[in-house]
């Protein structure tokens, strides 16, 4: 087989011969070196950018001034254009499923003025209403007859969900309905899979797919913001509760929705073969700063089962490899991950407890790709300099990208009132990395 490491010059500077965008993810994540570190933002919707820093970032490069696209209404991502992709030198492309979290598809794009002043487009079936604080609400498929789902108050940048949990009577819980929102693909879904595959192929960039659907107990999904009156249980404290009180409930749940899951990966994978590189299975977070949200043996009962069941027949029937995203502190958890199948690691929140990047790379990294934790996003990249950003950038680059297995990607998403000078900086750190500056 190939080496691990590729071959270097008398100053230390890797020889390898150039890649496209689509050979070097795959060299990665084949865990050869490649011929330098990949980079994706604005794939999938835990590596993207918030609008305003996706404006911001066009108007430093000079790009055509035209309203950024909000493609992920929920946290207000902006769609990362095929200019900006080449002018940053990224190297994936993303394709989302067919419908936001508010249960519409982005089409007949419409100007919306944002709280924070900036007009960008948004999908014509965005509806919203301000109440008497100021917050702006937002309505589930679009429909303001309906229990607001979303509320954004005057000083954010974002939505947050508002619960709408129905009186749970524990005599009459039907695991349906927390299926509601799950079916198979539709035809509609099943084209705009198609027809975005094949525009995210032709960049000659790798492709990343999230299908919908395969995602269990993520808590953004958990209280349905598509859905015009969700049933079952909806209310986030409760579903944690639920882990411990409910266990049968929730392992009935998850089993209808892998056969769900399963139904639809089969469907994805009949329609456009092996033109998907990677396949975002599922966000839902174990961690948070300091530990694991559940044990490991609840994580052994109710997850691990329907993960190794995706993993195991999309690696016996694809070439696709699959990610999985937590955030927090789940070093401990890593050996599940690999154990269940998951080829990909993100975002590898390192300022977490026990997420050392050393460890993690010395630990796994033969056996995870890591996908991110190329800068804190909590802290470096808002509030430190341009100096400090680049400093650990380099770092990060330096103990992830050793013997390949690594996409540069900051940890989580780029957040609306970071200075576009760190972004800049941290884009050119990689490039310096890599050799490109």
């Amino acid at each position: 087989g190939e080496p691990h490491t590729a071959p270097r010059d008398a100053r230390g500077k890797r020889k390898v011969h150039p890649m496209t965008s689509r050979e070097r993810v795959r060299a990665t994540l084949a865990h050869r070196e490649p011929d330098r570190v990949p980079i994706d933002f604005g794939a999938t919707t835990v590596t993207g950018m918030h609008c305003l820093a996706v404006e911001r970032l066009r108007a430093y490069y000079g790009l055509e001034r035209r309203p950024v696209k909000v493609h992920v209404p929920y946290n207000m991502l902006g769609l990362v254009e095929n200019d900006l992709a080449d002018t940053m030198g990224l190297d994936i492309a993303g394709v989302l499923p067919r419908n936001t979290v508010y249960g519409y598809p982005n089409e007949n794009w419409k100007e919306f003025r944002t709280p924070w002043g900036q007009v960008v487009l948004i999908s014509g079936h965005f509806q919203h209403t301000t109440d008497a604080n100021g917050d702006l609400l937002t309505y589930p498929m679009g429909d303001p007859t309906a229990p607001p789902s979303g509320r954004m108050p005057p000083s954010s940048f974002f939505f947050d969900t508002i619960i709408r949990q129905r009186t749970i009577d524990e005599d009459r819980l039907d695991p349906a309905d927390n299926l509601e929102e799950f079916g198979p693909l539709s035809e509609a879904d099943l084209a705009h899979f198609k027809a975005g595959i094949a525009a995210a192929a032709g960049t000659g960039r790798a492709v990343i797919v999230a299908v919908g659907g395969t995602g269990f107990g993520d808590i953004a999904w958990v209280p349905a913001p598509g859905l015009r009156h969700p049933r079952g249980i909806r209310d986030i404290t409760e579903w944690y509760v639920s882990l411990v009180a409910r266990q049968d409930y929730v392992r009935e749940v998850f089993a209808r929705q892998c056969e769900i899951a399963m139904t639809r990966l089969q469907q994805l994978h009949a329609a456009v073969g092996d033109a998907v590189d990677i396949v975002y299975l599922c966000g839902t977070d174990f961690g948070t700063q300091t530990s694991r949200f559940c044990s490991l043996e609840t994580f052994d009962a109710l997850w691990a089962p329907h993960y190794r069941r995706m993993n195991a027949w999309i690696h016996a029937n694809t070439g696709w490899k699959t990610m999985k995203h937590t955030c927090g502190a789940v070093a401990s958890l890593l050996p599940r991950l690999i154990d269940v199948g998951f080829d990909v690691f993100n975002p590898v929140q390192c300022s977490a407890a026990g997420m050392e990047p050393h460890a993690l790379k010395e630990t796994y990294g033969e056996r995870l790709v890591f996908y991110g934790g190329g800068v804190n996003t909590q802290r470096t990249l808002p509030f430190g300099t341009p100096a400090e950003v680049r400093a650990e950038v380099l770092e990060r680059c330096r103990i992830f990208a050793r013997g390949g297995g690594y996409i540069f990607n900051a940890i989580h998403c780029v957040q609306a009132n970071t200075p576009v000078e760190n972004v800049v900086a941290m884009l050119d750190a990689v490039k310096e990395f890599n050799g490109a500056a």
